[in-house]
């Protein structure tokens, strides 16, 4: 009798009302938000690519890979509708091996396979004493260009450096933030510390795609990477930061994993973007990814199935929030709530909860959320 009671007599009606109420949102609230963000992202990479067109000419070796292809700017990611960050891939890395023996999480070094070859490198005078490429050399060297090319370009009366940070930052019409972040690209291999991604071993993601996205490799980021901060390491302005954009991509291909994301960055900018930002669309992007291993089947992934997906990504994002630890989906030893204030987590985790309360209870919740 008890179990009963937990299914409403006419489940398969609000089975039904649950599909037309996401899609319904999916056709409203989330389309409105791509627009926005298409509509902005155009203004932004404008504004963009001049300053970096005025970067190259004074450095060749930074080249703007920062370009439209169907409607889409490669190298640019929404962090949310007024964050952006663009990726600026830098040509020839060759001479340098990549070292990541797990001593620093998330990150790895590029180290010289030679003394001899220094003078080979592309990059000579951003190379330590010890060999390494030194991601904030490289990145100060960056940031001079970039402030100097903001008081050169056609836009230098809307956009401003943002300063007390050794990040690359653009303030855009006192509205948009772009971080611009010097990359290389690492492709047909695979880090060392992912080595023993998928963990699960289940039938999801199979064999094919984990080739596909192990051959896609990853990239390594200029950027300040948070795990290191106060560990105080030599190597910690030398490092590069581990990114696997591309490999997140391949693997959200496939029935409503895609949908499922833009919901779900939907519903956090509305209802989750809170002070100290302790719940980002990054984050939303990890739990998709673990909830795909969780069900492995494509049926799963259904559009009969996107809501109890949802609740089942924010009942753990909720567990994750009060354990105050959220794996990397491919570095589980990396925290991605490091840095993030107790109390901070404490409150998303009621406003969560809030969240998926009332979506579990209330089959037209989508209506107002």
């Amino acid at each position: 009798m008890g179990v009963n009671m937990l299914v409403p007599s006419d489940f398969s009606t609000v089975q039904t009302d649950m599909i037309y109420q996401m899609n319904k949102y999916h056709g409203e609230r989330v389309q409105m938000r791509m627009a926005q963000i298409q509509k902005t992202t155009r203004e932004v990479c404008k504004v963009v690519q001049d300053v970096l067109k005025e970067v190259e000419v004074q450095e060749p070796r930074f080249i703007s890979s920062l370009t439209e292809c169907n409607g889409r700017y490669e190298g640019l990611e929404v962090i949310s509708p007024g964050e952006f960050e663009v990726v600026l891939y830098l040509n020839q890395m060759g001479v340098f091996n990549f070292v990541d023996d797990g001593t620093l999480p998330g990150c790895a070094v590029l180290k010289l396979s030679d003394g001899r070859k220094r003078s080979m490198s592309l990059w000579v005078e951003f190379i330590t004493a010890s060999g390494y490429l030194s991601a904030r050399k490289i990145r100060s060297r960056f940031q001079t260009l970039v402030a100097q090319a903001c008081d050169k370009c056609a836009y230098r009366d809307c956009v401003k450096m943002i300063a007390d940070t050794t990040e690359v930052k653009l303030r855009i019409r006192e509205r948009f933030i772009v971080q611009i972040t010097p990359a290389f690209k690492c492709s047909g291999v695979w880090p060392r510390s992912a080595a023993y991604w998928p963990a699960s071993g289940g039938p999801w993601p199979h064999s094919g795609l984990i080739a596909e996205v192990k051959t896609g490799g990853f990239d390594l980021l200029s950027k300040e990477c948070l795990a290191l901060q106060g560990k105080q390491s030599a190597m910690e302005g030398d490092a590069w930061v581990l990114s696997f954009k591309e490999a997140e991509t391949r693997l959200l291909q496939g029935g409503c994993r895609k949908r499922c994301l833009s919901i779900l960055k939907t519903l956090r900018d509305r209802h989750l973007d809170l002070p100290g930002n302790p719940i980002t669309s990054y984050h939303m992007k990890t739990l998709l990814l673990y909830e795909c291993e969780k069900h492995p089947l494509e049926a799963e992934w259904e559009a009969s199935c996107l809501a109890n997906r949802i609740i089942g990504i924010f009942l753990q994002l909720i567990s994750c929030l009060q354990c105050r630890r959220c794996p990397h989906y491919f570095l589980p030893n990396l925290d991605l709530f490091k840095g993030k204030s107790p109390n901070g987590l404490e409150s998303a985790a009621k406003q969560v909860w809030r969240l998926s309360r009332e979506l579990l209870t209330n089959s037209r919740a989508l209506e107002k959320l």
